[in-house]
């Protein structure tokens, strides 16, 4: 039976909240694709995507209207494109890249994810040529995200992989110095990356997943915020119960869009990732729940604790009203796309030491941060090394997406616009780390790892 109050309380949710579903995801495997000549296998990835996804967009605004529910994203994520690029080792995998790019216009996604590759214990035919193609295809398509898993609690971390991320993610930065090092963005470099992620930009179809699914994200750091605001004489454990029961109404949104998006496309539902996702919007900021938890300012001492909270009690609320819950599902800290990230890096009391604590207790890791444009590339490989050490030791995933802002030095502001925000160029410990990361070799795999 429908409860009066319970659409009440959603229809404020959603108008005075920023109450969400951030993305509508379709996943498409092109094993089928695969072919040994490339202009073969672009024309079947191509065909095969505008097939499969021909409605996608218009299914997610009819949902939008009926329901009165924002659908701020839809998108496409494909099998890692590195599997299709093994077969034609002779040509670049740029071609792909731009096979997605079309595909993706044509269907009128604003993201398509999958230019992916897996190399967290060594390089298979097809990795080395789409890694070092990352920078071109990121600076020559407008829609095309890449990711690239170094590491995994059962493989350990691949370091010639992250030494050669730490130069990938410098290319991508000058190569798109004109347009606020965009590319970069565009890019996550993955420990224990999900195969079922439907964000972006680390969102790629696993392997083990269906031919054609529905994964949906849903957002709400507003909700929580405001539920958070009306207690103010409660104590922890009361916090924890009030983001359990929010995290479920908003779970539940998420359901509802995610199978009649299913139903309406005839394609399997996959999943609902319940991550609070932030926007620079004022008020939609996870950063200012922990304040609101009783923080001055986010990073001050405590943080960590108030994230692993909210985390913990996201996932708990969440669980309980999907059966089907997967991707990331937790709080994101996205320095850029956060207005109270960005507040609290621009005052000085957010570092990236205090966010790399805090990504022991998040859902993905050092997020949409801006560094100096003369950042190293070892610098930045070792940055990825110490994040991926963490999820590897903690069973969990963790994620960098780090922009050189190139011509930039700390304490300048790189704008993105639009979901992407802005962000204050951050400080960096200069001292290098070069010979560790110039060792190469595999760090091996950690005890826990020997689970069966």
């Amino acid at each position: 039976m429908l409860n009066t109050n319970d659409i009440l309380e959603t229809i404020s949710m959603i108008q005075e909240e920023d109450l969400d579903i951030r993305t509508i995801t379709m996943g498409i495997s092109l094993l089928d694709c695969v072919d040994s000549d490339a202009d073969k296998a672009c024309g079947k990835v191509y065909d095969k995507i505008c097939r499969y996804a021909q409605d996608l967009v218009k299914t997610g605004e009819d949902i939008e209207k009926e329901y009165g529910i924002p659908i701020i994203n839809k998108r496409i994520s494909v099998t890692p494109i590195a599997l299709l690029a093994g077969a034609c080792p002779t040509e670049s995998p740029v071609k792909f890249a731009a096979a997605l790019d079309s595909a993706a216009h044509c269907v009128g996604v604003n993201f398509i994810g999958g230019y992916s590759a897996l190399v967290q214990k060594g390089f298979a035919p097809g990795d080395h040529a789409l890694i070092d193609s990352i920078p071109e295809a990121l600076s020559t398509t407008a829609r095309v995200c890449s990711s690239v898993n170094v590491g995994s609690t059962k493989a350990g971390i691949n370091m010639d992989a992250v030494a050669k991320m730490g130069r990938i993610i410098k290319e991508c930065a000058l190569l798109t110095a004109n347009n606020s090092s965009f590319g970069a963005a565009k890019l996550v470099v993955f420990c224990n990356a999900p195969e079922d992620n439907p964000f972006m930009a680390g969102a790629f179809h696993g392997t083990g997943e269906g031919d054609c699914v529905i994964n949906v994200g849903v957002s709400g750091p507003g909700v929580v915020r405001a539920a958070l605001t009306k207690a103010t004489t409660c104590n922890i454990t009361e916090i924890a119960d009030i983001v359990k029961r929010t995290a479920f109404k908003i779970t539940r949104v998420g359901q509802l869009v995610a199978k009649e998006a299913s139903r309406r496309l005839n394609v399997p539902f996959g999943i609902v990732d319940l991550s609070l996702a932030p926007t620079p919007a004022v008020g939609d900021s996870v950063a200012y729940i922990l304040e609101e938890m009783g923080l001055e300012k986010c990073g001050a001492h405590g943080t960590t604790a108030c994230l692993a909270l909210l985390n913990d009690a996201v996932k708990k609320g969440g669980v309980m009203a999907s059966s089907h819950i997967g991707g990331l599902s937790g709080a994101f800290i996205p320095v850029s796309e956060d207005a109270g990230m960005i507040e609290a890096a621009r005052c000085g009391a957010l570092s990236i030491n205090k966010l790399e604590a805090m990504t022991a207790v998040c859902s993905v890791g050092l997020d949409m941060i801006v560094v100096p444009g003369d950042t190293s590339e070892e610098i930045l490989a070792a940055i990825i090394a110490d994040e991926a050490a963490i999820g590897m030791i903690n069973s969990k995933t963790t994620a960098v997406r780090l922009i050189p802002a190139i011509g930039k030095k700390t304490g300048d502001e790189l704008e993105f616009g639009g979901l992407f925000g802005s962000g204050p160029v951050m400080e960096v410990n200069p001292y290098s780390p070069a010979k560790f990361i110039s060792r190469g070799g595999r760090i091996p795999a950690p005890i826990q790892s020997l689970k069966n």
